[in-house]
């Protein structure tokens, strides 16, 4: 089986894999559809991340997209661990750095129903593991997985990020 693997981007250098990923679901869904991951990190290694401007990229119409947003991270009470069904998310943080919750959705309990058209719940966790995410690292989350992105660290600060969802 295939594991996470050390991105190498033209620009940025070296992406690790953060030790967060759930293994055996990474496992699952790589070989359930191995093309499409391929192509989600292709576009890790080969795109000028430092020079794309926010927007979304098809690059699979709905079986794959990009969005990359430029904002200021929340506070924590400002915002819920959220949960997908129907997409993997791969988040990476060009520039900046945030802090991201991540709990099992298995120990969280339902804030706001799941919106179909959004593909997105939130939810309430009562212990978050915390990691830093910076642009050493790249985070992938399925839908086991809650997990509470664009927290500030200290003070809240301005990041540049892309998010890949990978249709599962």
């Amino acid at each position: 089986m295939k594991k996470p693997e050390k991105i190498r981007n033209r620009k940025l250098g070296v992406i690790e894999p953060d030790e967060s990923i759930v293994i055996e679901e990474y496992y699952r869904y790589y070989a359930a559809n191995s093309a499409r991951w391929e192509k989600a990190f292709t576009f890790l290694k080969e795109t000028d991340l430092t020079g794309i401007s926010a927007g979304k990229y098809e690059l699979d119409g709905e079986n794959l997209f990009a969005t990359v947003s430029e904002y200021t991270t929340k506070n924590e009470e400002d915002t819920h661990p959220e949960a997908h069904r129907r997409y993997a998310d791969i988040q990476y943080v060009i520039s900046g750095r945030e802090r991201m919750g991540i709990a099992p959705l298995s120990m969280t309990e339902v804030v706001i129903p799941y919106n179909e058209s959004k593909d997105i719940c939130f939810v309430k966790a009562e212990k978050l593991a915390y990691r830093i995410a910076d642009s050493k690292a790249y985070f992938v989350f399925f839908p086991e997985d809650a997990h509470e992105p664009g927290l500030k660290i200290n003070e809240n600060a301005q990041v540049k990020k892309v998010v890949i969802k990978v249709k599962i």
